[in-house]
Order: C-alpha cells, then structure tokens, then sequence
C-alpha cells in the first residue's frame, strides 16, 4: 500500500510539473462566488467535459500541434520565434494554463489570458521561408490555429473518454459553439460553431496546407521529448495515439504510415491504459473542485 501512495504522489508530482509549472494557481478559479466564468459553461456542459478530460487533452494536444504544423505560416511564426526547442515544458505549461483559465477560471481571469496572449502576438511577425510575411495576429491565422486545436481535443475525448461519456452529435456542435468566443476575443473571425462547419472549413483551407521542414522538424522534436526515461515513453505512447486523432490527408501530407490495425489494435489500448494510470495518480481534479465552488457559491454581498 505504501509503494502504490509513493508512486502515485511520484506520477502526480510530475504530471503537475509538466503540465501546470508545479502551482496550479486555483486562485484563477476559486472566486469571486457566484461568477459564470468567460464561457459559462458548467461541470456537465461539453467543453467542460472534453477540456477536463485528461487523456483526451493530452492526445488532442499532441494531434493539434501536429495539424496546426501543416499551415506555412503558423508554424514559420512558431518556428521562427516560439521556444519549444529550448523550453518545451515552459510552452506545454503556457498553453495548458491557457485552456483551462478560459474554461475553468473566473470571467477576469480568463480575460487577463486571453489579454496577456493578445499582446504576445502583437510581436511575432516576420517572413516565411517561402516569402511570404506573417502575423500572429492575423485573424485568419487564428482562426485555423483555434480550428485545428479544438477539433483535435474533441477527437482526443470522443476516442479516450469512457463510451458511455462521448458526446452526441448535438453536444459536438454545442462544443464548438461554446469554444468559439475565445478565438474571436483572441481575434479570430468566421470561427466555425458547429462540425460541418468545422470540416467544411477544414476543406476550404486543406489546398493551403503543407508539411514545410519545419512542420517535419517540429513533430520529429515532439516524438523524442522527454527529461526522463519514463516521460520519453509517455510521450511516444500519447504521441503514437495521437497520430489516429490526425485525418487521414493530414498523416499523408506529414509522412507519417502507421498502420489502421496497429493504431486500433496497440496505439489506443496502450494510450488507454497510460491515460487510466494518470488518471488515478492525479485524482479528482484541484481545478475542477475550485470551480465548482465558485459556481456553487452565490454572489458575494453587494457592500
């Protein structure tokens, strides 16, 4: 009993390291009582459910990067002025706070982040190896790095969450519909809200869409991260079961054969399992228990 609470402190410890910087900050999330949050979504609304799932989201995460590589001028501004190289666990750890401060926070938190990130993009903007200048700010830059991302956590949920759990088709369109004001506060414009949006979009875009070296590099870098020997293995499981997350154009354009059978048949038990064991050394989730006090709690008495 005493070699399972070590390891499971051990795994907790390390998962809040890498994903959360060590501190999880739950003031974000605790306070003021009573207040909706940025989204107003609650414990069972779907983008509480698919951004507090943690296999999904860290399967989803890696298939984002992977999708968002494929636009030229996305990943020539990460290329060209992201630290994922030098500080991966830094960038995993920014994004992460991101999400869930804009799903779980308070409505001033969530806007602080979304201020914060604002003005980092404001400074990234240069030229692409083909020519062409870009801008993180660009909207329709945005937009597809919203669309690729979001389309990708809910791939990750509605593969590594519990069947029963899944989303039906309504509550799919519900999720990008309650997402999609994030990406328009950031700057987004024409954010698809619903899954035929989402795909039409995704076909309106895909003949801008290639694997540049860079793309190829990146997913190369994401394949062999780890500090450790047991975080190198974690991440080629996730990575291995994020390829299925990817669509079928998007892992020709990347070069990347992997099987349907092993997919099905290896990459997505083992993931279940690695997911599963997370799942229980991280326990009920701080971040969730705090906003759901905030929710819970009236709001506070006018003075």
């Amino acid at each position: 009993m005493e070699v399972l609470v070590g390891l499971r402190t051990r795994i907790a410890d390390e998962l809040k390291a890498t994903v959360h910087g060590g501190d999880l900050k739950l003031e974000r999330y605790e306070g003021p009582p009573g207040d909706p949050g940025l989204l107003g979504v609650t414990p069972g609304d779907p983008a509480w459910r698919v951004h507090g799932h943690p296999t999904g989201m860290l399967t989803g995460g890696f298939a984002a990067l992977m999708l968002q590589s494929l636009h030229p001028l996305a990943m020539a501004g990460v290329d060209q002025h992201s630290d994922y190289r030098s500080d991966p666990v830094g960038r995993l750890v920014g994004t992460a706070r991101f999400i869930t401060t804009t799903t779980f926070g308070s409505t001033s938190a969530a806007r602080e982040s979304i201020a914060l990130v604002r003005r980092i993009h404001t400074r990234v903007h240069g030229t692409a190896p083909d020519g062409r200048p870009y801008r993180a700010d660009d909207p329709e830059l945005l937009t597809w790095v919203h669309t690729a991302e979001v389309r990708s956590f809910l791939a990750g949920y509605q593969t590594y969450a519990p069947r029963r759990s899944r989303l039906t088709p309504a509550e799919c369109d519900a999720y990008y519909d309650q997402v999609a004001p994030v990406a328009e506060m950031l700057g987004a414009r024409n954010v698809p809200r619903d899954a035929r949006e989402v795909e039409r979009y995704l076909t309106r875009v895909r003949p801008q869409l290639q694997a540049t070296q860079a793309a190829l590099d990146s997913v190369r870098f994401l394949r062999g991260f780890g500090r450790t020997g047991r975080e190198r293995l974690v991440v080629r499981v996730l990575m291995n079961a994020s390829v299925g997350l990817l669509p079928d154009w998007a892992r020709a354009e990347l070069g990347i054969h992997r099987p349907a059978g092993v997919r099905a048949g290896w990459d997505r038990p083992v993931a279940t399992a690695v997911g599963r064991t997370i799942e229980w050394a991280r326990g009920p989730s701080e971040i969730h228990a705090a906003a759901r006090r905030r929710l819970a709690a009236g709001p506070a008495p006018l003075p």
